[in-house]
């Protein structure tokens, strides 16, 4: 009797912090589905439907109020279109975002397509003219997202012709952006998609004609999600292509990525330049932590899509740069990942150069800390407490609780922002309804976004 007792208390002490912790999740989950009903989409969705000129506006100020400028990027039209799409899988019986995403899906067919050369343009006026963006006529990170959005609609709609521009798109990108030479994809394109190149004459601080980090791990992301609708040989080649690139070229060996390389992949950097000359270059040269902890997730993301097996490398170097964050790049006190960082010359460990920290990378933080939570539970770093004290820290710091929305950075460090714009060409709901979508899913499931490895024989 007595030895039943003992077998009781043990099973009874190993049970109950599996059962607490299923607790606290479901209460976190809880949490999320309220924020991202009555904190986020409640605030975008109907407002920003462009029933005048379709599409959507995204300029809104920091009481949630359209601003007069209303100028549309493809970037920002197109992460509309995916986070309408979402939200049809997550309400499929709420009309208004059938609508919505209808109204974003015809704007980029017939306004931003460019009917006469191909591909997306980069910016147009609120009735669709085009504009001169600063940014290239187009640009493969714009048109990865048009993709992207198009891809997360076909799959909603089932609608053939979303799809067919889908392809197009990446058809036009294969005939103009791709490097046959050195692989990876040209950033800067003129009208007719040609690649732009340095001369002489171009800044040191430009980047065009440069690669970079930041274009190649978004169409990563659009590449995955299409391939998800879209089982296309061509199109499976070079998204495992992509992620090879970024996991083994644009990856540094400490687990950071370089933000900008030559066409060959070297790496535009100003180390050895002095400290003017790296502060002089601080944005197209430093530790971009918030990059860094979104790219783990999308690779993991692509190598579980494309089934992958036996894809070790890709998790090694995931956890690696995500552990490079927390270790150099993370306020342990508050929560938050830092902007940015720098390795000076002589120096083994990156200083923080920048302690601001952004909307988008805390909630790109926040999503891939669950994931490491599922997939190392005991890990030495916690991720789970850190998941925890990232969502107190969004919740105290970044989320507008009156008037909708996230700063656009963190109080703590950035009080002033509390007046800030809410959205603009650049700010949408697409990073933090992300996160906040996964983490839900994934709090109340371990099994949604698992991400597991393949393993060679298995069909998980």
């Amino acid at each position: 009797m007595k030895f039943l007792s003992l077998v009781a208390f043990f099973i009874t002490c190993l049970v109950q912090p599996i059962l607490a912790q299923q607790s606290e999740r479901i209460k976190l989950a809880d949490e999320m589905a309220y924020s991202i009903n009555n904190e986020l989409i409640n605030h975008w969705y109907p407002k920003a439907y462009d029933t005048q000129y379709g599409g959507f506006i995204s300029s809104f100020d920091a009481a949630f109020k359209a601003t007069e400028n209303q100028d549309k990027m493809i970037v920002s039209q197109a992460r509309h279109l995916w986070t309408l799409s979402k939200m049809i899988e997550r309400s499929p019986g709420t009309d208004h975002y059938k609508k919505g995403a209808r109204l974003g899906y015809t704007f980029l067919r017939d306004k931003f397509w460019d009917k006469e050369n191909g591909g997306f343009h980069t910016l147009l006026s609120r009735d669709g003219q085009v504009r001169g963006s600063g940014l290239g006529a187009k640009t493969a990170y714009g048109n990865s997202f048009g993709i992207y959005g198009l891809a997360a609609y076909y799959k909603v709609s089932s609608d053939p012709e979303v799809l067919e521009l889908a392809k197009k798109a990446f058809y036009w990108l294969e005939e103009h952006s791709y490097d046959p030479v050195y692989g990876g994809y040209f950033q800067s394109l003129a009208l007719d998609g040609t690649p732009l190149a340095r001369d002489n004459s171009t800044p040191s601080t430009a980047t065009i004609g440069y690669k970079d980090q930041n274009s190649s791990i978004h169409l990563l992301e659009a590449f995955t999600e299409l391939y998800v609708v879209w089982k296309d040989p061509l199109l499976k080649q070079r998204t495992t292509e992509l992620l090879a690139i970024i996991r083994d070229r644009i990856v540094q060996k400490e687990g950071y990525l370089q933000l900008f390389l030559q066409a060959d992949w070297t790496p535009v950097s100003f180390r050895n330049e002095g400290e003017e000359a790296i502060e002089k270059h601080h944005s197209i040269d430093h530790v971009s932590y918030g990059h860094d902890v979104e790219t783990a997730y999308l690779m993991m993301e692509a190598s579980h899509v494309l089934g992958i097996e036996e894809d070790y490398a890709t998790w090694e170097i995931g956890k690696k740069m995500v552990d490079h964050s927390l270790r150099f790049g993370w306020d342990e006190s508050k929560g938050g990942f830092y902007d940015g960082g720098y390795y000076f010359p002589g120096e083994s460990t990156p200083r923080v150069v920048k302690d601001t920290k952004n909307w988008w990378a805390q909630a790109e933080g926040l999503n891939t800390l669950l994931i490491l939570t599922d997939l190392y539970p005991n890990d030495p770093l916690q991720y789970y407490q850190k998941f925890k004290l990232q969502w107190s820290y969004i919740k105290q710091y970044l989320i507008d609780h009156e008037n909708g929305e996230w700063y656009p950075g963190g109080l703590d460090k950035q009080p002033e922002l509390k007046n800030a714009q809410k959205g603009h060409v650049w700010k949408t709901a697409y990073h933090n309804f992300r996160s906040l979508n996964n983490c839900e899913q994934k709090l109340r499931d371990p099994s949604h976004l698992a991400l597991t490895i393949k393993k060679a024989g298995n069909e998980h």
